[in-house]
Parts: C-alpha cells; sequence; structure tokens
C-alpha cells in the first residue's frame, strides 16, 4: 500500500490517496477547495495511473469535506463515512459560512460506515475503527498488516482532536484513544488530519493529554 498526503486549505488538513499495484485508489478527506488545489490532486491521479474507487471521511467537518463535491462528481463516487456525521456534513455549507469560506454543498452521506467492517482496496483492506469524542463519528482506517492508521482528527503528534464542537466530549475521546488505539503495536505509525505523522509508541510515551506511565 502507498501514502500520498496532500495539504490542503487554509485549515492545512491533511488529504489521503491511498492504493497498491491494482492501481485502484481511496481517497480519505478531500480538503481541495481551489482550482490549484484540485488541478495539483487530479494531476497526481492521471500521472500515477490510479482509478478511485472509493470516497471515504473520517469525520464530516467542514474542512475535512471542502472537496467532497468536487471529487464526488469527478469520479462519480458517493460519500461514506458513520452515520453519526450527519450533523457535521449537513452544517458543513453553514459553518463554511461562519468562516466566510466558500464550498460547494457537499452531498448527503449515501454508505453509512459501522466499526469492524472491512473496505477493499485492490488487494489491500482496511479495518474500520470507531473512535468518538471528537465528533461522535469519528473514524479511523487501519492496516494491519502494512502498520499504519489514518486516524483524522482524533490523535495527532503531541495532541488530540478538539472537543468542544457538537458532539465532542473530551473523557469519550481520551477513554477511546486509551482503549482502542493504545492497545495497538508500538509500530503503527498514525497519520494525523492535521500535522506531522507519528507512531502510537511515541504518543503512548509522550502525549500529555493521553501519555501515562501505565504504558511506558
Amino acid at each position: 500500500m502507498k501514502i500520498k498526503r496532500f495539504i490542503f486549505s487554509p485549515f492545512e488538513v491533511n488529504t489521503y490517496i491511498l492504493y497498491d499495484t491494482s492501481k485502484e485508489c481511496i481517497i480519505i478527506d478531500p480538503a481541495c477547495n481551489n482550482k490549484q488545489e484540485r488541478d495539483y490532486f487530479l494531476n497526481f491521479i492521471e500521472e500515477n495511473k490510479l482509478k478511485p474507487v472509493k470516497l471515504l471521511n473520517t469525520h464530516c467537518h467542514l474542512d475535512h469535506v471542502f472537496g467532497n463535491k468536487f471529487i464526488a462528481d469527478t469520479f462519480n463516487l458517493d460519500t461514506e463515512a458513520h452515520k453519526n456525521e450527519e450533523f457535521n456534513i449537513n452544517n458543513a455549507l453553514n459553518a463554511a459560512n461562519l468562516y466566510g469560506i466558500q464550498m460547494e454543498k457537499p452531498y448527503p452521506i449515501k454508505k453509512f460506515l459501522k466499526e469492524n467492517e472491512k473496505i477493499k482496496i485492490g488487494y489491500s483492506e482496511l479495518n474500520i475503527i470507531l473512535v468518538p469524542g471528537h465528533t461522535a463519528g469519528s473514524l479511523v482506517f487501519y492496516d494491519e498488516p502494512e502498520k499504519f492508521i489514518i486516524a483524522g482528527d482524533v490523535l495527532f503528534k503531541g495532541s488530540i482532536g478538539r472537543t468542544d464542537l457538537p458532539g465532542g466530549d473530551y473523557d469519550t475521546l481520551i477513554s477511546e484513544i486509551k482503549s482502542k488505539l493504545f492497545t495497538l503495536p508500538e509500530d503503527i505509525v498514525v497519520y494525523p488530519g492535521h500535522g506531522p505523522e507519528t507512531n502510537i509508541g511515541f504518543e503512548k510515551k509522550h502525549n500529555p493529554f493521553v501519555g501515562s506511565k501505565q504504558f511506558t
């Protein structure tokens, strides 16, 4: 499995393309929100002769769905996310207006993803982990053989996602990270929704929000 990261929009969102030798690819959290970003994104797909087969959202805050409609229309894909993200995706355009940012209204979630479901991409497979707390339906996508997770805004290098927006809950987020992510092998690479990558072992030892002596 190969991972391509793009950093899009003023919110500096990490958009990911995952693909393998089959050339099928999954697009996660498309945040491209202007022509330059969209052209750059499409050029990568065309140059690598990729075939987008799925559009996934870790969660549906406005910054992570900026490019949803563009991707859906361009590749004839349906939005896939957790059912508990319906409020966020339906409210995304209103939220963008509050920030004074233009965006195309994203389509509703067409397929609801559930915890422990498998997502197939070519010869590869991702497992779905539900980690609420940042939002009610935040998902983490886990490739066990390749030892990485796409974590959205659940866990960052040295930090965690904010919990003061609708559907957020600090205690839930801390508990879910400890029980579902910190039980993964320490060499699992974490690709977050913002900022640089990290790994489970580092966060268990050094994250000031959820790091604990019990994990050292």
